[in-house]
């Protein structure tokens, strides 16, 4: 798949990054590392420039949120309290727990998508619970694109720091990946036990 991507920003420069980014929101497998980094370092290789491929990549990252934005519009709270009412048995879940959830959301959800975009994979996800808890459209463009931002620069600028050693950077950030879905999971298992425990007291 690497090649595939360097490919394609190569031939397509700016327009090839905007597309590559985009599509890695929307699928997540897509490794945004591999294409920042190496964006990074095509800019001391080519006629593009790091303000270039952070404005390109940050453009094509806020259009793949605002559509996974708009897919969890589509499941506002509403329509899972209707699967609850079908399922929740099963999935023990209540239409109180739905509330809670979004009541959470709600209160900590701008600076959850915030801070989801600097974790790998769960940085495109973070879109949807968005959406789904009906979160205002412009502080939500606000801070996803604040976060973007940030991630976007770090990366492409690390990218073009390193020059030709540009996969060491994405070796790195693989065994940060590693360690973030190591936390998430933990916390998962955390929230999980501590929902049951409360719900069977």
């Amino acid at each position: 798949m690497e090649n595939w991507l360097m490919e394609i920003i190569n031939n397509f420069g700016y327009g090839g990054i905007f597309l590559l980014i985009a599509l890695e929101n929307l699928f997540p497998p897509v490794p945004s590392e591999v294409i920042l980094t190496f964006g990074g370092f095509v800019t001391t290789t080519s006629d593009l420039t790091i303000t270039g491929v952070v404005i390109a990549s940050t453009l094509g990252s806020v259009i793949g949120a605002v559509v996974l934005y708009g897919l969890g519009l589509q499941l506002d709270v509403e329509r899972l309290e209707k699967i609850v009412e079908k399922w929740g048995n099963i999935l023990r879940l209540t239409k109180k727990d739905i509330h809670r959830a979004d009541a959470w959301f709600d209160k900590y959800g701008y600076w959850s998508v915030f801070f989801c975009r600097f974790v790998p994979l769960i940085r495109s996800l973070i879109s949807i619970p968005a959406g789904m808890s009906n979160m205002k459209f412009v502080p939500f463009l606000i801070f996803t694109t604040a976060g973007t931002f940030i991630w976007n620069i770090v990366l492409v600028n690390l990218g073009a720091k390193v020059g030709a050693s540009w996969e060491q950077i994405v070796h790195y950030m693989d065994i940060y990946s590693n360690i973030a879905y190591a936390v998430i999971a933990v916390l998962g298992i955390a929230f999980l036990v501590f929902f049951f425990k409360r719900k069977s007291s």
